[in-house]
């Protein structure tokens, strides 16, 4: 486990044994205690639909990582959003954010990723206000 800062990085498998990277965040005591933030969003960009798809290349990993240096610069000017892990590997990156609105955060979204060029990117939400996924993220990070 590699250690930065508020963030932990973890390597876990996909169901089928690929290598993904789980990069989860420390500090979100006061989204997660607040009962508003119970809407969980995963942006996910599929980079590879080949079977054998591991990593990005290097020019999708450096967009994916300036659309996360945007999202998280836009998110704490105005926290209606929190980023709370990174999943990479298998072929896709997965963003999972808890947010109070998902009309807020789609304009955040938007606002957030408009200087890049036109992502390939899916969106689902669904309430989780027992946080079930950030409490499963953080079973990785202490089983690895």
């Amino acid at each position: 486990m590699i250690i930065e800062s508020d963030w932990w990085t973890s390597p876990t498998e996909s169901e089928d044994g690929r290598l993904i990277m789980v990069t989860g965040r420390r500090d979100i005591d006061k989204f997660r205690s607040n009962p508003r933030f119970s809407i969980r969003v995963e942006v996910s960009w599929v980079y590879d639909e080949k079977p054998d798809a591991a990593m990005p290349s290097t020019a999708n990993s450096a967009i994916m990582e300036q659309a996360t240096d945007s999202l998280n610069e836009v998110l704490h000017k105005d926290p209606v959003a929190v980023m709370t892990g990174i999943y990479t590997g298998a072929g896709r990156r997965d963003w999972v954010f808890y947010t109070l609105s998902t009309n807020i955060f789609t304009k955040k979204l938007n606002e957030a990723l408009s200087a890049l060029p036109l992502l390939p990117l899916q969106i689902y939400a669904e309430n989780d206000p027992e946080w079930a996924e950030y409490a499963e993220m953080r079973e990785i990070s202490e089983i690895n």
